[in-house]
């Protein structure tokens, strides 16, 4: 765990002189997170911003996103793609959360503990543990750790998880060896940084500042020749 420990702290500080420090501002808004997040899904920031960003111009309450049809909610949201399937995981989420809680509301979970909270997310319709763990990162500032493609690949690469470690299963066991006060560091910068180098296909290990703790780099450096 020592040497584990060593080397989170190696990552993350070669990844915040190479992209710069990270700072979280929770927004207090879970529901705009979830809705957010499930906007997010299988597409990228660019469409997904514009498609929440309508929603503020069509609908003055989130109780408006239960009132509306769902093919009329899917055009609103159509930027981001899949506007009819996301429309429907919207409705369901927040008519669960309803139907849980008598309102749409979801303050409630920042007294609950890390794990509760998110496994009581996971019982909403279309929520996994990535779009649990946003929420609880970015709307209460919780140390759950959102795994998405990037943070998977360079977790696998960097040799913090072990190869049969599903994506659902690596956020937990990333919160155990990465600090809880730099968990939001830890997850931006892993995207940053997959965005950028560490790419899926051709990851730019030469240039990489992560190259000497990274015990993949000698194969994509070979392979690379």
């Amino acid at each position: 765990m020592i040497v584990c420990m060593n080397k989170i702290e190696a990552i993350l500080s070669a990844l915040e002189k190479e992209y710069g420090k990270s700072i979280l501002n929770p927004s207090r808004d879970p529901l705009a997170e979830l809705v957010r997040t499930i906007l997010s899904q299988n597409t990228s920031d660019k469409n997904s911003k514009p498609a929440f960003s309508s929603l503020a111009v069509h609908l003055k309450s989130w109780d408006d996103l239960l009132k509306i049809e769902t093919d009329e909610l899917a055009m609103i949201i159509k930027q981001g793609g899949l506007g009819k399937v996301k429309a429907r995981r919207i409705q369901q989420a927040l008519s669960a959360i309803k139907q849980k809680r008598d309102n749409l509301s979801l303050d409630f979970l920042a007294e609950m503990p890390l794990d509760k909270a998110r496994d009581w997310l996971k019982d909403l319709p279309g929520v996994g543990e990535k779009t649990a763990s946003c929420i609880l990162l970015f709307a209460f500032g919780k140390p759950a750790l959102p795994v998405d493609t990037h943070v998977y690949r360079l977790s696998n690469r960097l040799g913090l998880l072990e190869p049969a470690i599903r994506p659902d299963q690596a956020s937990r066991l990333l919160e155990s060896i990465v600090p809880s006060e730099k968990v939001h560091e830890f997850h931006v910068l892993l995207i940053s940084h997959g965005r950028k180098v560490c790419k899926a296909r051709h990851p730019a290990c030469r240039t990489c500042v992560l190259q000497s703790v990274c015990p993949s780099a000698p194969r994509f450096l070979v392979d690379s020749d």
